[in-house]
């Protein structure tokens, strides 16, 4: 992964690794870090990827999803898909960005080709997407994004 430490040229605070380990965490103190954060790992990506964003309400996934957008190319605007379950855009690679906050079933999700997509040459992020887990092929990145009192975020990222 590129290097996500302080560059006091693009940030106003750093973004500092939490665990003991040194590895795994970063804090986040703005909106805008976590666009960076996500068009970090955006340049990681290739078609076929598939990232689950597990968080509370709040805690910053849409924003994260706006720099991986970035990050890929997209010059739409990133808005969250709650209502709509799915937004499709457009940049070096497609982004399928799908929410299962308000899915009562994973026949929801079929129903409008979820399977399908999330195995496709696109980029998959779905938020709440522990929700969809059985849905998913293998391989697929799961970050977990932590709002804690201070109103940072703590964001953890796995790859597979």
């Amino acid at each position: 992964m590129p290097d996500l430490t302080h560059d006091s040229s693009r940030s106003p605070s750093p973004l500092a690794p939490l665990s003991s380990e040194g590895e795994g965490w970063l804090i986040s103190a703005s909106a805008e870090e976590t666009r960076r954060i996500g068009a970090q790992i955006a340049s990681e990506l290739k078609p076929g990827d598939c990232l689950l964003l597990v968080g509370e309400l709040g805690a910053g996934k849409t924003t994260l999803v706006q720099g991986l957008a970035q990050g890929l190319g997209v010059r739409e605007r990133v808005r969250s898909p709650t209502f709509v379950l799915m937004h499709e855009y457009h940049g070096r690679i497609p982004l399928y960005h799908f929410d299962a906050y308000r899915i009562k079933n994973l026949d929801e999700l079929r129903e409008i080709g979820f399977e399908e997509t999330v195995r496709s040459e696109g980029v998959t992020v779905i938020e709440w997407g522990e929700k969809t887990e059985q849905l998913l092929p293998r391989g697929c990145w799961r970050i977990f994004i932590e709002l804690l009192p201070d109103q940072t975020r703590r964001i953890r990222v796995e790859r597979p």
